[in-house]
């Protein structure tokens, strides 16, 4: 479970990785489930807010810095990267972390800078290619 608590009226604001778009992030329950409302410009996202402890683990697990590779939903993730197992039927929670149909992806844009803010991994700010491993 994430202690990551962020009412709706006080969101996060943050980064992504390369620096060039600006998003914010804060906590809710949608079906008794603890999510994470990601909203960029207009757009707004959803993730089962258990993501950012199994990232972490994960992340620990691996040992290791991680390609990002955040890729749109109806876009192939390439496999060995956050967003691939942010999407994998191996992940603890057997798929999509992400809960909106249609925008379900970009999971490694916007939850590596969360993870940062939290203190729970260090990530890479270059133009393409950034990576994120656990603290």
């Amino acid at each position: 479970m994430s202690s990551f608590q962020r009412p709706k009226e006080n969101p996060l604001p943050l980064k992504t990785a390369p620096g060039t778009s600006e998003f914010t992030m804060h906590t809710d329950t949608k079906d008794g489930v603890a999510i994470l409302v990601c909203t960029v410009g207009k757009t707004v996202l959803h993730y089962d807010a258990r993501c950012i402890g199994d990232l972490h683990a994960m992340l620990k697990a691996h040992g290791d810095w991680m390609d990002l590779g955040g890729a749109d939903e109806q876009k192939e993730a390439k496999e060995g990267t956050v967003e691939a197992w942010g999407r994998s039927p191996k992940n603890p929670v057997g798929g999509w972390y992400g809960l909106k149909k249609g925008l379900r992806g970009r999971f490694g844009v916007y939850l590596p800078p969360l993870m940062e803010a939290l203190g729970l991994c260090e990530l890479e700010h270059q133009p393409k290619g950034n990576r994120m491993r656990a603290r």
